[in-house]
């Protein structure tokens, strides 16, 4: 799910931050750039892990500005093809159900890769998708914790380039899903023996134990190295 990018770049120490020591003005920057942003067929950076390489720093003439070439590499969040990940039912509509990730909010389960057969229902709370199957009926309900199967990566340049190519391109535009252009979505299956609401494999009381067992406060604390957020 996640891996290690080396990126090379040129890092920009401000006078404000002479003050620090240099690593951590460098990650702190590093940070500042890359953290919760996404590299095109890259990944969702999460932050900096350590610094391969730093060259002497050359002052800018009039704005005292720090310009340092560094070598570095991040965490980037990307799972690969066929991997199994978790997420929550966050909504639906009748092309498929979006996931949520919590931290990454552009993942869909597109009708075509749910059980066979899953058809929308409209409730109280909007379109809910059924799976029907040996004359029971199985609820993909919003806010269900779900396994699901990692399938095919999406990608789009929304750089500021790419935005003045095309002059119809529009970030307030919707597709099929309800959802705004995104640089990286995954398309997810939810159609395997296991995958889906944990509800429907595990049963409601252990999918509730398991549920509290994953809660922050019920996690061991790991340091595994400082990482600037």
């Amino acid at each position: 799910m996640y891996t290690l990018v080396t990126i090379a770049d040129v890092v920009q120490i401000l006078p404000s931050d002479f003050n620090k020591p240099s690593e951590r003005a460098i990650e702190d920057w590093i940070n500042t750039k890359y953290a919760d942003k996404v590299i095109h067929e890259v990944g969702l950076c999460v932050g900096f892990h350590s610094l391969l390489s730093a060259s002497e720093g050359l002052i800018g003439n009039g704005t005292g500005i720090v310009h340092v070439n560094v070598d570095f590499k991040l965490v980037v969040f990307r799972p690969f093809k066929g991997e199994i990940i978790r997420g929550t039912i966050s909504s639906s509509n009748d092309e498929g159900i979006h996931m949520s990730m919590g931290f990454f909010e552009d993942v869909i389960a597109p009708r075509g890769l749910l059980f066979s057969p899953s058809t929308p229902e409209v409730d109280e709370s909007g379109t809910v998708w059924v799976w029907r199957a040996n004359e029971n009926e199985f609820w993909f309900d919003r806010t269900e914790k779900c396994l699901m199967r990692v399938e095919q990566e999406v990608w789009q340049d929304l750089s500021p380039q790419m935005k003045k190519l095309d002059e119809d391109f529009d970030l307030e535009s919707r597709d099929v899903y309800g959802m705004r252009p995104a640089p990286f979505r995954l398309n997810v299956s939810m159609g395997l023996t296991g995958l889906g609401p944990d509800l429907w494999w595990l049963g409601e009381d252990a999918a509730v134990a398991e549920e509290a067992a994953e809660a922050p406060e019920n996690l061991e604390e790991t340091n595994g190295g400082e990482m600037a957020t």
